[in-house]
């Protein structure tokens, strides 16, 4: 049972009422508040609404999906029915907020929805990909082969995006360490430099030394100015970035981005042909498959062309026609494709497809930190180099004044 607050109106009186109630669901807990002639006006479990960090904290892993789907396609291949599959896989997940969702799910199935419309009560969860081919194991029979090309193809997305993310986190945390130093330098080190050459009537800073001290004063009576401005503009950023204009601008820098460009490239490559393959593996309708991987590659402009793709096979052009000339698909993808029109092998040809970029994935991630760490060292030298020489050329020059007065006495 789930505990639930609730704010409630009472239906004789009008009076509103807030309290808490145990229940098994939400659905449950507003039928319960009906029973008892209240007006439920809102429901909220476990005593209130989470914050965006809650929800970040409570995100369901990708290895808790994919050991769901195993586990439950076992289960279905060995003849258990649907809802004692559900109930032997909860009670196994250790995930409580996953474990409640599949609880849920079983009410659901047990009212009489089918498993894919359940599902589909929980986008957050289970996306239209793994939606489309539970729904496409349901009509054909086969629910169990869906399930585990399920976890098959969550393990490769997973593990590529994993290997990508794993290629950016070098170099970002070599700039942030590069950063802070450089702050470090400018708040404590060139400070005691001016400090040296204030006693000394005459004696000028060189340009550069003057230049990094003017940065090392900004930073040390206005960092809150900073932080304001970093702050404001990170969080414009990251509204502009959900809007039409800013998915497509980004979207399409990942794509062209020097070193990363063809990373993403390949990246959106293989994803495409695995959730291809996989769908249509399943028997779900061409049509159907390009839209689910339209929204599937997470790219508007290779969404994009996939669209227009499949409008021309509305037209009556076959997929590796409506692909082919399409600028943000290699001629590899489309020719693959034909292979399998042509053969009767759709599926094991975008498998191959897949694979083939995977790899080619792997690969680049290889030549990037083969580059970028050249490069890195080379900007972490001219920073250094700037850094010693606004500290030393002072010293110097103060070495020459004092030995200049010395003289002149």
């Amino acid at each position: 049972m789930l505990t639930y607050t609730y704010t409630a109106r009472e239906s004789s009186t009008g009076k509103k009422i807030k309290a808490e109630l145990q229940a098994e669901s939400e659905k449950a807990a507003a039928k319960l508040l009906k029973e008892r002639g209240l007006q439920a006006l809102e429901i909220t479990q476990e005593g209130g609404k989470k914050s965006p960090l809650d929800k970040i904290l409570k995100r369901i892993p990708t290895k808790e999906k994919v050991i769901f789907s195993r586990q439950l396609s076992t289960l279905i291949n060995a003849g258990l029915p649907i809802v004692q599959s559900l109930q032997n896989v909860s009670e196994q997940t250790s995930n409580k907020t996953f474990s409640s969702i599949i609880n849920s799910i079983i009410q659901d199935v047990e009212a009489g929805s089918s498993f894919s419309v359940a599902l589909s009560k929980y986008p957050k969860v289970f996306n239209n990909v793994y939606i489309s081919l539970v729904a496409a194991g349901e009509t054909s029979g086969t629910l169990d082969v869906s399930l585990e090309r399920l976890a098959n193809q969550q393990e490769k997305d997973a593990d590529i995006i994993s290997k990508v993310r794993g290629a950016m986190i070098y170099p970002i945390i070599v700039m942030v360490v590069m950063m802070a130093v450089v702050i470090f330098m400018l708040t404590t080190v060139l400070p005691q430099v001016q400090v040296l050459y204030d006693g000394l009537p005459g004696a000028e800073l060189p340009l550069l030394t003057k230049v990094l001290l003017s940065m090392s004063n900004a930073l040390i009576n206005y960092w809150w100015i900073f932080i304001v401005i970093l702050v404001f503009f990170a969080f414009m950023f990251s509204r502009w970035a959900r809007t039409g204009p800013g998915k497509q601008v980004i979207d399409q820098l990942k794509m062209t981005m020097w070193p990363v460009g063809p990373l993403f490239v390949k990246l959106y490559m293989a994803r495409f042909s695995r959730t291809g393959a996989t769908l249509v593996g399943s028997g779900v309708p061409l049509l159907q498959m390009l839209g689910i991987t339209a929204e599937a590659v997470n790219n508007v402009h290779i969404a994009s062309s996939i669209n227009k793709a499949a409008e021309k096979v509305k037209g009556g052009k076959s997929l590796s026609e409506g692909l082919m000339g399409e600028p943000h698909f290699p001629d590899l993808v489309p020719n693959m494709i034909r292979i399998g029109e042509q053969s009767g092998a759709m599926e094991a040809m975008m498998g191959k497809s897949a694979d083939y970029y995977e790899k080619e994935v792997d690969n680049q991630i290889k030549a990037i930190s083969t580059l970028v760490e050249p490069v890195l060292m080379i900007i972490m030298g001219i920073v250094a180099f700037l850094i010693v020489a606004a500290v030393l050329l002072p010293i110097y020059g103060l070495v020459g004044h004092v030995g200049v007065s010395g003289v002149g006495r």
